[in-house]
């Protein structure tokens, strides 16, 4: 079986980068060259490259068995999703006909489609049809349907034009009916589009949660925890990928379990293995009248790990301990309906001392409070202070090294999403003492915007908007701003629930993009556009090494989180891959997490060691860079569970220590509003 993929642009040399052809932007998808993908290079089951007859391309064909089942499939990259055209070439030697299932991703667009006769073996013809293709990767596969095999194939060119770019109406106000223990029924008012509604999406603070069919207005949805709320939101989308904006916000409260029995406490917690950042914790087994369905490691209220499994194992290796710390942990049981149970014994331990290189933080102290939601922190270039942006406010602060805080301004325009959106993030220019210009990201109307103004040291003024048309939703607006080495600004924006955005080079979501302080495209850009990077989910975190490279942090959906190094024109993956995955032409993050202890915000870098706020995971990663080489080293937590959902994470001009931030006033922290802080950590 050939499991690799050939393509050349027509009339054009080859664009590829680790077999996955790079489409070309300057001219409009209705005037796109047709890209050719060999037969002989894609993926082929029940027959064979052969060379044996004349007139073929590239260097052969693919000849099928003859057998019902045999098939060839093509793997191609749409730029945007739109109306595919494929154009297939083939041949027939034989008087019958060797029909044969066309399918795209999985489903079958032309079924039993014919390929006559076409006089002998070295006679190729050519069979096309369009259909809708979504951004990114496509699966285009011919199969057999018939004992007489496939025609011989030769390749296929494809080309893809976006038709349709009207996005169907958002979804009516969602409810909530038929409430359980564990599942509800999930109506909404159906939307409507000029061509036809395909699937609707639904989230669940701002993760997808299940998907309906275009013709369906309800949704049975199985498997939820008891006495848990749940805030949902519905979108729609077209075959073309234009996706709606969001429903009304709904919240649904499953029923209290009827299961009140909580599992036994665990037996007897006992440690190995102890290293400076790990240790292997083993405990009996628990007992429950349904069933044990989790044992969460806990210190104090604290969780470090979740271990699940039907049943769940008894032991596991907690990782990314700090080191020369205090530990006292126990382990609690869970069944399905949520009961705890009583805790283990606890056992206690240090973990051995700290290696010197790169340093390690060795202490905290508040610097400021009273804050509600701040989400960017960026220092002068002097170092004498910080500003701070508040994300639902729209104020943004100045902030001396003591902690002393003065709010310089508001930026006009911004408005909030009631979720994500709002005031994100800031960046100073390098050149502020002659020209004081200080940039943000925010939430306006129509969208996220790019936006400079003029800061004199006392307050902002001058807006001007450098870049708009970057779509906005509830979640996963992205937001980070930080400038390069290269002096050039670089901006991280989230696919705004739209997955298939991140895919699309035309578009400006799910990317990180790089431009002029005057708001242009920066010259050298991959594409001769805004973007730098691709296939990106939620990025937040962006820092640059003292080697000049750019690293990101981003949000997964329910596998895995991601650490990147980002490199120009790279496809990072979303929404084909989360987390580490084998598909040809998409760039593996250099670390990963479990969503849980993650879900990250902000990086900074000192020493060489990059530091990773996270909200849900309550901890700041600590992640050392193995010298100049691209690889990772061991990741250590610290402050778990400590100061609650941490946001942004800055280095200190000139010393090394980093200033960090809180989010605990957010939807997902429910404090009220003042109660985050800025800290100040010393690295020694």
């Amino acid at each position: 079986m050939s499991t690799t993929t050939s393509k050349r642009t027509l009339g054009g040399t080859a664009l590829a980068a680790a077999g996955l052809l790079l489409p070309l932007l300057a001219a409009p998808p209705a005037e796109a060259a047709a890209t050719r993908y060999e037969a002989e290079a894609a993926t082929i089951v029940q027959g064979a490259a052969e060379s044996n007859h004349t007139g073929y391309s590239g260097t052969g064909f693919v000849n099928g068995d003859n057998v019902v089942g045999s098939y060839v499939e093509f793997t191609v990259t749409a730029a945007s999703a739109g109306t595919g055209q494929i154009a297939i070439r083939y041949s027939n030697g034989t008087t019958a006909g060797r029909p044969a299932d066309l399918a795209v991703g999985g489903t079958v667009v032309s079924a039993a489609r014919a390929f006559d006769a076409t006089t002998d073996w070295n006679t190729w013809a050519t069979s096309t049809l369009t259909t809708p293709v979504k951004a990114g990767s496509n699966k285009i596969r011919l199969t057999s349907t018939t004992t007489n095999g496939l025609p011989n194939l030769d390749y296929i060119d494809f080309t893809v034009t976006s038709s349709d770019t009207e996005a169907p109406t958002a979804p009516g106000r969602p409810s909530c009916s038929a409430i359980t223990e564990d599942s509800l029924t999930l109506n909404w008012g159906a939307a409507t589009d000029n061509v036809g509604v395909a699937a609707y999406d639904i989230y669940e603070h701002g993760n997808k949660f299940a998907e309906a069919a275009g013709t369906a207005t309800t949704k049975n949805l199985t498997g939820l925890t008891a006495r848990t709320t749940y805030n949902i939101t519905v979108f729609a989308r077209d075959a073309a990928g234009n996706v709606s904006s969001v429903s009304p916000i709904v919240d649904c409260t499953t029923l209290p379990s009827s299961d009140t029995t909580a599992p036994s406490a665990p037996g007897t917690l006992s440690t190995s293995g102890l290293t400076t950042n790990s240790v292997v914790l083993n405990w009996g087994t628990s007992t429950d009248n349904k069933a044990v369905t989790a044992y969460e490691v806990r210190s104090g209220s604290t969780v470090h790990k979740t271990v699940t499994g039907t049943p769940p194992a008894t032991t596991t290796t907690l990782t990314g301990l700090a080191c020369a710390s205090p530990y006292t942990l126990d382990v609690v049981a869970k069944d399905t309906a949520g009961n705890v149970s009583p805790p283990s014994n606890t056992v206690t331990f240090t973990t051995p001392a700290c290696a010197t290189d790169g340093g390690v933080p060795s202490g905290i102290a508040t610097v400021s409070t009273g804050w509600s939601i701040p989400w960017g922190t960026y220092w002068m270039p002097d170092g004498k202070t910080a500003l701070v942006t508040e994300r639902d406010s729209f104020k943004v602060f100045k902030v001396t090294p003591d902690g002393t805080r003065t709010q310089v301004g508001t930026v006009p325009g911004a408005v909030t999403t009631n979720g994500e959106g709002g005031l994100l993030g800031v960046a100073v220019d390098p050149k502020w003492a002659t020209n004081h210009y200080v940039y943000v990201m925010h939430t306006a109307s129509e969208g996220n915007r790019v936006a400079r103004m003029t800061y004199d040291g006392s307050s902002l003024g001058g807006y001007t908007v450098l870049l708009q048309g970057i779509k906005k939703s509830r979640y996963h607006n992205g937001g980070r701003l930080a400038f390069g080495p290269d002096g050039y600004l670089y901006a991280s924006t989230g696919e705004a629930q739209t997955p298939d955005l991140a895919q699309d080079k035309n578009s400006l979501n799910g990317k990180i993009l790089r431009m002029t302080t005057d708001g242009k495209a920066a010259p050298g850009n991959p594409f001769g556009n805004y973007v730098y990077s691709y296939g990106h989910r939620n990025p937040q975190g962006l820092a640059f090494d003292g080697n000049g490279r750019l690293w990101e942090a981003e949000f997964g959906d329910s596998k895995k989180d991601e650490l990147n190094l980002i490199k120009p024109g790279n496809n990072y993956g979303w929404p084909v891959c989360e987390g580490n995955c084998s598909t040809a032409g998409m760039t593996n993050p250099k670390k990963t997490w479990n969503v849980s202890e993650a879900s990250p915000s902000g990086i900074a870098i000192v020493r060489n060691v990059i530091y990773m706020a996270a909200l849900k995971g309550e901890r700041l990663w600590r992640v050392p860079i193995n010298g100049d080489t691209e690889n990772l080293g061991t990741p250590t937590a610290y402050y778990v569970g400590t100061y609650g959902r941490l946001r942004s994470v800055t280095k200190v001009p000139g010393q090394d220590q980093l200033w960090l931030s809180t989010t605990n006033c957010d939807n997902n922290g429910g404090e009220p509003d003042g109660a985050d802080k800025l800290f100040r950590i010393s690295i020694t």
